[in-house]
């Protein structure tokens, strides 16, 4: 008699990924070795800042130097999820935006050869270090960053891909209602989030950290293409970022929605090296599996 019993259901698995640079700086080869050994099947890929020898500008990134790049992490079963791009897309210098905007560009025209459909940006600062000021909440800074950004959607509507806005306290976007303008106004199917909810929290704010992470979810979800992961420890009376599971931040919301709305998010470990990071992975997997039904 046939059994009336179904087979379990698989258990879902958390997507965890690493950035590559935090594994060192060397060649493709050997970084896809060493993030493939640590037992993590997907990076975000800041070129400059992880392979050796690499000073890249606008006009440099090929196809073939894109192509090869991603053969050697492929060959090692590692999934670039994301291209790390983050230029200062409201550079107050504008012959210097301009280089940097089709440095984005360039990563968007070639980012099928890594396998990778999103290359992910901050909002920018009219500060040329990237440093907070209270001018990146006006009005005038918003504007810029909607003409940069509506310029490099162009070419990845072209290039079939998407670009990944991160929201940062202090950055032109610096919270979730604010992203969630800058969606609204630009209505690009294009356009998508990487969420960081570190990335969201002000001294100030840590004690409703809760809420802050709860309204970003409430309000970007269907929009968001991948996690960051780290935490953060208050000391001295500054915000300092640690490896995820050795701080402050409440990992159950972002872990339960990912969990039941969006399984197989790529969710990419930052301020973790080598020696760090499987803790880290051990951490929210078992938070994750808690909020697995």
């Amino acid at each position: 008699m046939p059994s009336s019993l179904e087979p379990p259901k698989a258990r879902r698995k958390l997507n965890l990924g690493v950035r590559a640079h935090d594994f060192g700086r060397a060649s493709a080869e050997q970084l896809a070795q060493r993030i493939s050994a640590a037992g993590f099947g997907s990076v975000q890929l800041a070129l400059n800042k992880a392979i050796a020898g690499l000073e890249l500008q606008a006009g440099d990134l090929t196809p073939e130097l894109a192509r090869e790049t991603g053969e050697a992490f492929r060959r090692h079963g590692v999934n670039v999820a994301v291209l790390g791009c983050y230029i200062n897309p409201i550079h107050p210098e504008r012959r210097t935006r301009a280089r940097l905007l089709e440095f984005f560009r360039d990563h968007l025209r070639v980012a099928r050869e890594f396998g990778c459909g999103l290359v992910a940006l901050e909002s920018g600062s009219v500060n040329a270090d990237y440093s907070a000021h209270p001018a990146n909440q006006g009005s005038e800074a918003f504007r810029e960053l909607l003409a940069s950004l509506d310029w490099v959607l162009a070419a990845a509507e072209e290039a079939g891909v998407n670009v990944g806005l991160e929201a940062v306290v202090g950055h032109t976007v610096a919270s979730a209602p604010a992203m969630q303008r800058v969606l609204k106004t630009l209505g690009s199917r294009h356009l998508k989030v990487v969420l960081d909810p570190v990335n969201l929290l002000s001294v100030a704010t840590v004690p409703h950290q809760g809420r802050i992470v709860a309204e970003a979810l409430e309000l970007l979800a269907p929009h968001i293409a991948a996690v960051h992961a780290k935490d953060f420890v208050i000391k001295d009376g500054v915000l300092q970022t640690r490896p995820a599971g050795r701080g402050q931040l409440a990992y159950g919301p972002l872990l339960e929605f990912i969990a039941q709305q969006a399984p197989g998010l790529p969710v990419l470990l930052e301020e973790a090296d080598a020696a760090t990071a499987p803790a880290c992975a051990h951490y929210l997997i078992k938070h994750f599996e808690e909020k697995t039904p």
